[in-house]
């Protein structure tokens, strides 16, 4: 009885000790020491550094062109599908042309009647001028017979204008490509009544063989590309080539370039608009969509350290920097606005060779004395740490 409460006695110990060391364990993997005092600590060092960020874009075709009806009628075809891509000139729609053949037709023979009564009229002139010439008529009867020739003739230009235009009322019932492009969606189908008055425009036709992705960066950014100075072109071309990431997170292949800034800032936003170029050869992008530009920069006597290393207090960053008698000292720092989510760009507060403590930075206190480590130090206590638990060497682990 007193040996089986013996063994449950220790059961319950090395339970309760492994549990502690677990905790232990998990307290080191997630960025606490493994000793009381001990806390691993870098030198950190200034140096150039490439990074980027990216902004919120919008893709636009170089041109995007409504297409309207210039005639009233019902369309009776739809040549092409909805997306397709497509010429200039290429047939989009057909109107009902009945009317309008008609119209053209009548004009036709209006024009024909009057080249008619011009050859009479003409004769006419001609034969009064003989008689006139002979003083047979009088000078009225001439000039009456030249005047009616020219009111014929100007009967036949205005035939000829009417059937010109009914031609090209006609041409107007088969609706074309203003451009090469892509198709976008059609609000009519065939039946429907359309005119140049309607609301929407019976599609749009997108070139998309270059594309413009549009974006905005603050002031302050524009005027650290563009503060070297020069003429606007000048400064286009010194702008570096940024890429585009697509929605759905690749990147595009080919990079693309700013061709243009806007030369007013949003008072609202405090924000500027600009423009880049992309070709999209294998229409992989279509307008409407979007994506992020991806910008870079490079950076020049910054120092890069882990978010880790950082606390934050009222909205501002500090680190521990280690003292010559090994105690730390709560400093601010300033970093960049650019973040990749694991590192801070610092751009005052540090300076090479500073050492600063990277975990566990929480517990500490200004003016607390440490026994700095490396994290490769750390690295080794806990890889130690978890093989003396697994072979259950249990005073070990705790050292």
């Amino acid at each position: 009885m007193l040996s089986t409460t013996i063994t449950q006695l220790r059961q319950i110990v090395l339970f309760a000790v492994g549990m502690s060391l677990l905790t232990a364990c998990g307290k080191s993997q997630s960025g606490m020491k493994l000793g009381d005092d001990e806390f691993a600590v870098i030198t950190v060092n200034s140096s150039s550094s490439n990074q980027t960020t990216s902004y919120p874009a919008t893709i636009r075709g170089t041109q995007d062109i409504e297409v309207r009806p210039q005639v009233s009628g019902f369309i009776v075809k739809l040549c092409v599908d909805e997306g397709a891509t497509v010429r200039k000139g290429q047939a989009l729609f057909e109107i009902d042309p009945t009317q309008y053949a008609a119209a053209a037709r009548q004009a036709k023979a209006a024009v024909e009647m009057a080249k008619a009564n011009v050859k009479t009229l003409t004769l006419t002139e001609k034969n009064k001028k003989i008689l006139f010439e002979k003083k047979i008529i009088s000078d009225f009867e001439y000039q009456t017979a030249v005047n009616q020739l020219m009111s014929a003739k100007a009967s036949l230009a205005q035939a000829e204008a009417s059937l010109i235009s009914a031609n090209q009322n006609l041409s107007f019932c088969t609706v074309t490509s203003p451009s090469d492009g892509v198709v976008g969606t059609f609000p009519y189908r065939v039946g429907s009544l359309v005119s140049a008055s309607i609301s929407q425009p019976l599609t749009t036709v997108s070139e998309i063989g270059d594309v413009y992705v549009y974006f905005s960066m603050t002031e302050k950014e524009l005027l650290q590309l563009t503060k070297a100075g020069g003429t606007l072109k000048e400064q286009l071309e010194k702008m570096p080539a940024v890429q585009l990431q697509l929605s759905d997170g690749s990147m595009l292949a080919d990079a693309g370039k700013i061709d243009a800034v806007s030369g007013v800032i949003d008072q609202s936003t405090g924000s500027v608009s600009m423009r880049a170029i992309f070709s999209n050869e294998k229409n992989i992008m279509r307008s409407g969509g979007t994506g992020k530009v991806v910008f870079p920069y490079l950076m020049n006597d910054i120092i890069l350290i882990p978010q880790s290393a950082t606390i934050e207090i009222q909205d501002k960053k500090f680190v521990f920097v280690l003292q010559s008698d090994n105690t730390v000292k709560n400093t601010e720092i300033q970093i960049s606005s650019l973040d990749d989510g694991k590192s801070y760009l610092v751009t005052n507060g540090l300076k090479s060779g500073d050492k600063i403590v990277v975990e566990g930075v929480q517990t500490l206190k200004d003016g607390q004395k440490i026994e700095p480590i490396t994290p490769e130090q750390k690295v080794a206590k806990f890889q130690q740490a978890m093989k003396d638990q697994k072979e259950g060497n249990l005073k070990t682990a705790f050292n």
